[in-house]
């Protein structure tokens, strides 16, 4: 065939896609999406994710001609599943990125202009993302971000029409005021984020997957660790975000406080930060090898030791963000005191909203230097 045909050829192929071809494409990639949610759900555990699949096809939610092993193979395949030595399917690195950007595209979806948390909040200055606006030179701007057409402009506005270029002629672009962020997630497992028959730790491990892929992706100059408390607090990896599950612990939030800021103290970032996400109020504190634990009510030494942790942050100004989701009043009462005393933000949101509050308020922060 001559060369003319060939890409006739080429040209017909691809304006007469299969709708066929489409809808199976279509078809898998939700399937990929509603697998991801399972692992989430699942605590990670993709064995029983694919098992949560088949239990969905045999109850008719899933079409029946849909081959799941295939589906399964196909995941193996492209190494978003790996097996382990006992022959199981576990979630591979690049599988844990996947879920990493879904989550970061599913709460900047939710993202809405002028609602609470808003994204975008400028300061001009020095930084390193150019702005469309320009402005006079000053003496010390970078002289890469002369903006010449601007700058010539001024000139022959000045002369007539007559190109005599001089400082005053001279514009430079504006640029993005940014500063780097040291920042710690700290994520309540206690058995109260699963146990009112609603589901908030799920949402919670969203938000802990979409600032790692963020910050590790959009800012390289940013750090970010993730801690899990209950009875205790433990760092824990990006890679075992999604492997979370609740309790039955307590809520020792002290301790989540008391290990973040040892974990930020050896950052150098301007900023430092701590991101709180729980549902309820501190049940229990560390007293040497044992746990003092009081889950029935605010109880005066388990919150003043908590309050006490939350000062020792701000004297290292190191700022707390508080996410509750729960707005029983004692709570409320309790989060305004420690808000207060260390200087930082609450917010009241449902586990719905929880994505949308900590993204927002994270790009915000790093507009500006904190205190």
């Amino acid at each position: 065939a001559s060369p003319v045909v060939r890409c006739a050829a080429v040209r017909h192929r691809y304006r007469k896609l299969d709708p066929a071809l489409i809808a199976a494409l279509q078809q898998e990639l939700d399937l990929r999406r509603l697998f991801q949610e399972l692992q989430l759900l699942s605590g990670g555990d993709a064995e029983e994710a694919l098992e949560w699949l088949r239990e969905l096809q045999r109850q008719g939610h899933l079409p029946a001609d849909l081959d799941l092993e295939a589906f399964a193979r196909s995941l193996e395949e492209d190494r978003t599943l790996l097996l382990d030595a006992e022959g199981q399917r576990r979630l591979s690195g690049s599988g844990q990125r996947e879920i990493r950007r879904r989550a970061l595209e599913e709460i900047f979806r939710g993202l809405r202009r002028g609602g609470a948390g808003e994204h975008a909040v400028r300061a001009a200055g020095v930084g390193q993302e150019a702005l469309p606006e320009t402005r006079r030179y000053r003496f010390g701007d970078d002289l890469h971000r002369l903006e010449p057409v601007r700058s010539i402009w001024n000139s022959l506005q000045r002369n007539l029409g007559e190109l005599r270029l001089e400082a005053q002629d001279l514009e430079v672009q504006e640029t993005e005021q940014l500063t780097s962020s040291a920042t710690v997630v700290a994520i309540d497992v206690s058995y109260s984020m699963v146990f009112y028959g609603e589901d908030r730790l799920t949402p919670a491990k969203k938000v802990a997957l979409a600032l790692t892929e963020l910050i590790e992706t959009r800012y390289p100059g940013d750090h970010v660790e993730v801690v899990r408390f209950g009875d205790e607090a433990v760092p824990i990896a990006s890679g075992d975000i999604a492997a979370l599950q609740a309790g039955p612990y307590h809520t020792d939030t002290r301790e989540a406080l008391a290990l973040s800021r040892r974990l930020l103290q050896r950052r150098h970032q301007p900023n430092r930060q701590v991101f709180l996400v729980t549902d309820g109020h501190p049940t229990a504190i560390q007293e040497g090898q044992r746990v003092y634990r009081n889950p029935w009510s605010l109880d005066l030494k388990i919150v003043n030791r908590t309050l006490e942790e939350a000062e020792a942050c701000r004297r290292e100004r190191i700022v707390i963000t508080t996410f509750m989701l729960a707005t029983d009043s004692n709570l409320v009462d309790f989060v305004d005191k420690m808000t207060r005393i260390n200087r930082g933000r609450a917010y009241f949101a449902s586990p719905d909203a929880l994505g949308e509050f900590v993204l927002a308020d994270y790009i915000r922060n790093r507009r500006r230097r904190l205190r």
